[in-house]
């Protein structure tokens, strides 16, 4: 667990709801929504609605996390994390440098966007790499100063049909 806390998934989920209606009347930045962008600080507490009236659910305790920006509400962000949590975080905590956190299993990353071609290493489920660019089916990774490509669907931290 990336994250310690003081209520579950399931209960984040139903106050970050509770929360929504009060988002559609806020100030948006004009970036797109979702985004990915990552915690710009190694403790960010995660609050359950946008303000610090709002109690805080749990803490992040690990700076460059990436996380999915779902709604925005004047400089809070109410974020989405690799295990589907939800809750409200000051803009200001969060970074646009972009992450990615290798999910599911132990996954290659490839010299080329190639599975045949040679594994530059081997990253553990949770290992945290730099995102540099993604094509439709692969994205070019920074893992222990090391540059290589991995399946889009092989971590958590780009979009879908992203490419950049």
């Amino acid at each position: 667990m990336i994250w310690r806390g003081l209520i579950g998934t399931t209960l984040a989920l139903a106050i970050a709801a509770a929360a929504g209606p009060a988002v559609a009347q806020a100030k948006k930045s004009g970036l797109p929504i979702p985004r990915f962008v990552s915690l710009g600080s190694g403790e960010v507490n995660v609050r359950t609605g946008p303000g610090k009236r709002y109690p805080v659910s749990w803490t992040f305790v690990r700076k460059g996390l990436p996380v999915m920006v779902v709604d925005e509400f004047e400089h809070w962000r109410r974020v989405v994390d690799s295990d589907g949590a939800v809750g409200w975080v000051h803009k200001a905590l969060l970074s646009g440098r972009r992450t990615a956190l290798v999910s599911g299993a132990t996954r290659p990353l490839f010299r080329e966007p190639n599975p045949a071609s040679s594994a530059l290493l081997l990253a553990e489920e949770n290992v945290q790499g730099r995102l540099l660019r993604c094509e439709p089916n692969w994205c070019e990774i920074e893992i222990d100063d090391r540059r290589g490509w991995m399946q889009r669907d092989h971590f958590f931290g780009v979009l879908k049909d992203e490419v950049f």
